[in-house]
């Protein structure tokens, strides 16, 4: 039984979101603390210590302390490939190739437009930002051009890298989530039938539902 885990963070970030789900996926306990970034919190000196340049996301098991979002995911599957969902990050040396290609397109391609189209269709409303239409605009069609082949590799496929639940669909989570909030956002996704496909199985699953709860419930900045 794994002890000793904690994330430090808020669950309204997408990274701290991205860890949240793993563990949950892992059937982990873990300690979460609450760090809000924009209040006096985050300059406690233990935080200041561990903090990634964001401050989005910690993650401690004893003397191990890792910040990227992903590689804690990694840390997660291969410190506790018996836990939970064993399939996460493959079962054998194949799989977790096809993965791995995946992680790194969704950090590479995936992820900048799409954390750009967060801030602006769904932090920015809320904390009072005025939105940044070339911005939007030009992300879109970045963001375009990658569900394009998504959806293409989806209709062959149940998940991105084969017919199972992966840590390559569960990082695509967190900012899917937010741009799909916006009816503007929404329609990239339901606009291809097999990402819509998709979207829906993977923001269907109990483990992502426990995270989106969570965020409702403490909504860090934006409380």
């Amino acid at each position: 039984m794994a002890s000793g885990l904690q994330v430090f963070g808020q669950p309204a970030s997408t990274d701290v979101a991205r860890v949240l789900t793993c563990l949950f996926e892992k059937n982990l306990e873990f300690d979460l603390v609450r760090i809000d970034t924009f209040k006096r919190e985050h300059r406690l000196p233990e935080f200041i210590r561990l903090r990634d340049p964001s401050g989005q996301v910690t993650f401690k098991h004893g003397d191990k302390t890792l910040v990227d979002p992903r590689a804690i995911c990694r840390y997660l599957c291969t410190q506790f490939p018996n836990q939970g969902n064993r399939n996460l990050y493959g079962t054998g040396s194949l799989e977790r190739a096809s993965i791995e290609q995946w992680l790194q397109a969704e950090a590479q391609n995936f992820n900048p437009p799409s954390s750009a189209l967060v801030f602006q269709l769904a932090f920015a409303p809320v904390l009072e930002i005025p939105q940044d239409h070339m911005v939007i605009a030009e992300n879109e069609r970045k963001l375009q051009q990658v569900l394009n082949v998504y959806d293409e590799i989806l209709s062959k496929n149940e998940y991105l890298a084969g017919d199972e639940f992966t840590l390559a669909d569960l990082c695509h989570l967190p900012d899917s989530q937010y741009i799909v909030s916006s009816e503007r956002g929404m329609k990239l996704f339901t606009s291809r039938k097999n990402v819509a496909r998709w979207f829906d199985q993977i923001s269907s699953r109990k483990t992502w539902e426990q995270v989106v709860k969570m965020q409702m419930e403490h909504p860090g900045a934006f409380e």
